[in-house]
């Protein structure tokens, strides 16, 4: 069920641990260890919150946003089986689209986050071959980085509400919502895979193919999940892993999978960074340490 109407021959960006060293020398609240997975010439780097506020099972980071991680019970092949979650209260933080299209060229989720001032960056969803254009819907405000919709993805993001009659952000499901009714309420959107849907079902049937995965969920209270998996899982199973979390978890987009999947955080205090490596028929193996050029990417940014 993964879309093949791009090709991955170009890696980019600085090379990265899976999970990048702080910078600074000030900084109290977080700590280094070492870490070895698979290979274990290749030592990562993971960054451990001792002394930051806990809030349940989620750490937090800074006003509206918060850090977990999920251990699923089927476990992957390949490193850890973790699954990272970063929780973004829109009330705090907005979302912005950037794109290559509309902003001159692509690049890897940290250089998007560095380069304008972006507290975290993800995958904006799958590319197609001209590495510009994603393939679903995309639009930001009036420049449009793909006007046609692609069948069968199920999953609509929409945030930088018209007004304030309708929520910050949302993903639109078309089969239980009208979006005719909702895509002059937005200035922007993306379309891309549904992986749960409006009744909290995966809607995604049982594979045998895995991968790295990146994605995108929206929680009970309105809050926005940036969701993260090195471990290559099968989608089937890394959905069930996100719905048995007990992360209050209400739907999901997927976002990207292999070595492109990037979850960048870009706070003064810490740097996060999270980049895929494996997937089936592709990239078959976990040394992918770097993060990889993205044309289109979904900045967060503080509210002033």
């Amino acid at each position: 069920m993964k879309n093949n109407l791009y090709s991955k021959l170009k890696k980019g960006g600085l090379a990265v641990g899976l999970f990048s060293a702080l910078l600074g020398s000030s900084l109290p609240v977080y700590s280094l260890i070492k870490k070895d997975i698979d290979q274990p010439q290749k030592v990562l780097e993971e960054l451990v919150l001792n002394d930051a506020k806990e809030e349940g099972n989620w750490t937090e980071l800074d006003e509206g946003l918060f850090l977990t991680k999920i251990t699923p019970k089927v476990r992957s092949t390949y490193g850890d089986s973790e699954i990272t979650v970063l929780k973004i209260n829109p009330k705090n933080y907005s979302l912005k689209m950037m794109s290559a299209s509309e902003y001159g060229s692509q690049m890897t989720a940290k250089e998007w986050a560095n380069r304008h001032n972006l507290v975290a960056t993800i995958n904006a969803g799958m590319f197609e071959l001209d590495y510009r254009s994603n393939v679903g819907y995309m639009k930001n405000y009036s420049h449009v980085n793909n006007p046609n919709f692609k069948k069968g993805y199920n999953s609509i993001l929409a945030f930088n509400p018209k007004s304030d009659k309708v929520p910050k952000v949302q993903i639109i499901d078309p089969k239980c919502q009208d979006f005719n009714e909702l895509k002059d309420k937005y200035n922007s959107f993306t379309q891309s895979l549904r992986m749960i849907d409006c009744k909290q079902h995966n809607t995604w049937s049982q594979q045998s193919e895995m991968w790295s995965i990146a994605a995108l969920g929206m929680d009970n209270d309105g809050n926005v999940l940036f969701v993260h998996s090195r471990s290559p899982f099968s989608v089937h199973d890394f959905i069930d892993s996100l719905i048995s979390a007990q992360i209050g978890i209400r739907n999901t987009m997927y976002l990207e999978g292999g070595p492109e999947a990037s979850l960048y955080i870009n706070l003064p205090k810490m740097k996060l960074g999270l980049v895929g490596s494996y997937e089936t028929n592709f990239n078959e193996n976990n040394d992918n340490i770097n993060f990889w050029d993205l044309p289109n990417v979904i900045g967060v940014e503080k509210r002033r």
